[in-house]
């Protein structure tokens, strides 16, 4: 809120800090040793989904070393609150630079993630300086749990599905008092984020580490090769062959959680093994350089404690059974930066993203993943603060006037 205004009683910010019952860990601690282990075959390695011996170390590593006390403090080292957003409690970490001048940015995370994707990145971004940057490429950042995920869950009601997390989380930053921001997600945070700047005209510019659905699966036609360059038509094709060995083999997690996440839930919620598993699988796949397993235990720890497996993963099941699924995306004209990062999911499409998007700033990088936070967070914080410093400094792409100050 903006220092002339008074929250009504539903629009209250309130503090939040993490502070988990002994009782709780005890709990947890106990279901680890009671473990009951499935058989696997001989040789499998990955090709059934994570190893026995793989999972039994990272169990051994969280059970007898990993200490949530610490990352607790770690996490409360952020200011964090929480209020309620079109019925929903909506948990985020404000965290405001030392920069008055700062931009204000919203940083939203994906599945299975949180905000704990933005640890390494919160510094730099937040306080230049003391990383050796310039004082210009300052953020306050504002880091929401999606509704349904971790501490901002469980839902208790349909229909929490991305267009209404963008909406949700606009009425946030209207609440914090940013009249003008940025806004950068992957994953679900890419889809969020791209709606945000598509509906909002408060939002200055829109930076993706992915695409939404919608740009990468599309089956080649010769109409859609004609004028392309050699290097687009060979890219179009590695983008449809990935997309295709996705489809054929890595799919099955969206599948069921777009169809039955309800009784996906109950094993997840029961069983900590099970959670970890079904999460620490994606960091595996989906990264090429490893996580720090401490980073990565918080975050399965957010979904544990939280029992919000099932929440976080009707998000899947909204999406896919609201009444836009499946049609083409819509227009964006918002100005939009994509950092591409080979490892991820997807070969994303120059071509393709700008048939839709205001495509200002494409780059494709030679190293990282889906976790370019967690993986790759210099590669991360330079490719946005280069996104917002040409933005900026070149005036509105809005109307060719300069922009409206922003915080």
């Amino acid at each position: 809120m903006t220092d002339t205004e008074s929250p009504r009683p539903d629009e209250r910010i309130e503090p939040f800090r993490l502070d988990v019952p002994q009782a709780e860990l005890d709990d947890l601690a106990e279901r680890l040793d009671r473990t009951r282990w499935p058989d696997e075959l001989p040789g499998a390695g990955w090709e059934y989904g994570m190893p026995l011996g793989y999972l039994r170390e990272l169990v051994r590593y969280w059970r007898h070393a990993y200490d949530w006390r610490a990352a607790e403090a770690r996490l409360n080292a952020w200011p964090q609150y929480t209020t309620r957003i079109d019925g929903a409690r909506v948990h985020f970490a404000h965290l405001r630079s030392p920069e008055p001048a700062a931009t204000p940015l919203l940083m939203v995370h994906g599945w299975p993630g949180s905000p704990v994707e933005f640890s390494r990145v919160a510094g730099p971004l937040t306080d230049p300086v003391r990383y050796g940057g310039d004082p210009a490429d300052a953020f306050h950042l504002v880091l929401p749990s999606i509704p349904g995920f971790g501490l901002s869950g469980p839902t208790r009601e349909r229909g929490w599905e991305p267009r209404r997390v963008a909406a949700a989380f606009a009425e946030l930053m209207r609440r914090l008092g940013h009249r003008r921001y940025g806004v950068q997600g992957g994953d679900w945070g890419a889809a969020i984020s791209r709606e945000l700047g598509r509906t909002r005209p408060e939002v200055i510019g829109v930076h993706l580490n992915l695409l939404p659905n919608g740009y990468m699966a599309r089956r080649p036609e010769e109409r859609d090769l004609s004028g392309l360059s050699r290097r687009e038509v060979a890219d179009t094709h590695r983008s449809w062959a990935r997309f295709q060995s996705w489809a054929r083999d890595r799919q099955g997690y969206a599948d069921i959680q777009s169809t039955r996440p309800q009784t996906l839930a109950y094993g997840l919620t029961d069983s900590p093994v099970g959670q970890l598993a079904w999460i620490a699988e994606k960091f595996q796949e989906w990264a090429e350089h490893p996580v720090d397993r401490d980073l990565l235990l918080t975050n399965v720890m957010l979904y544990w404690l939280t029992a919000t497996a099932g929440s976080s993963a009707r998000l899947y099941y909204e999406r896919a059974h609201a009444d836009y699924w499946g049609a083409p995306p819509e227009p964006s004209v918002a100005p939009t930066a994509v950092a591409h990062f080979p490892h991820d999911n997807f070969v994303l499409l120059p071509h393709l993203a700008r048939e839709t998007n205001r495509i200002v700033q494409w780059t494709d990088h030679d190293c990282g993943g889906h976790f370019p936070g967690l993986e790759v967070p210099d590669l991360l914080v330079d490719d946005v603060r280069r996104f917002f410093r040409t933005l900026l400094g070149r005036g509105s792409d809005r109307g060719g006037h300069p922009p409206a100050p922003v915080g």
